[in-house]
């Protein structure tokens, strides 16, 4: 029997998957515990239909984050904050930080967490800083602490 995968099956497939299984495994596991429906022509099209609306969007997703990426790596933020002797900060310049002042400086919302820290800023300076914009694009771009 002709099935197509709802969720992810161990050792059967991968949700979106059109598979072959026997009969008693599709009608008594599969189908009943949600796992999958049977592979008629309607569902098969509306699969083709699902799966064509997914690879549009993940195109435009990438197109969006290039378009960010651009106008990122054009860019140098700029963070002005209170400084000690010998150009230590109070405190340090955080993800969230950096996040705001992207925010308020190019009008572009970046979640913090997509902004990559390897050790917190905690000296006056520039700084390479990676902000992970989509799975395999990632931007670079630079950061200038200076004094208040």
């Amino acid at each position: 029997m002709q099935i197509i995968l709802k969720k992810d099956v161990k050792g059967t497939g991968k949700a979106g998957d059109v598979v072959k299984v026997s009969d008693g495994y599709a009608r008594n596991r599969l189908i009943p515990s949600g796992f999958a429906v049977e592979a008629t022509p309607s569902n098969l099209a509306k699969v083709k239909r699902d799966k064509a609306n997914r690879e549009e969007q993940i195109a435009l997703d990438k197109a969006e984050a290039n378009q960010v990426k651009k106008v990122l790596e054009g860019e140098v933020i700029k963070l002005k904050t209170r400084v000690g002797e010998g150009g230590k900060l109070f405190g340090s310049i955080t993800s969230m930080d950096i996040a705001d002042a992207i925010k308020e400086q190019t009008r572009l919302e970046i979640d913090k967490k997509k902004i990559v820290l390897l050790k917190p800023i905690k000296e006056i300076g520039e700084y390479e800083v990676n902000v992970k914009l989509y799975t395999e694009i990632t931007a670079n771009i630079k950061v200038a602490v200076t004094e208040e």
